[in-house]
């Protein structure tokens, strides 16, 4: 899944070195963390989040194929990076 959403944001964003997915899990299943630049996160959520619905759209309908409850958060940088911190 992580590849999956890692694909798309790199095809909508300007800078897609700076795409980056990481896999964590909540009481409800699994989820994953976009982030992409500052500048970019406009072109990942869209104008009144469209594109960010389609994508968690894409991601729902390929894990429930799967028979998994994943869900798409797209964070802030300083957001990511407080994520990260606190796995270890």
């Amino acid at each position: 899944m992580t590849e999956l959403v890692e694909t798309i944001a790199k095809a909508l964003v300007d800078d897609p070195d700076s795409v980056r997915v990481t896999e964590g899990r909540d009481r409800h299943g699994e989820v994953l963390q976009l982030q992409v630049a500052g500048n970019d996160m406009g072109k990942v959520i869209g104008k009144k989040g469209r594109i960010a619905k389609a994508l968690r759209t894409v991601v729902k309908a390929a894990a429930t194929k799967q028979k998994k409850s994943v869900s798409v958060e797209i964070v802030s940088e300083d957001e990511f990076e407080q994520y990260e911190g606190s796995e270890e």
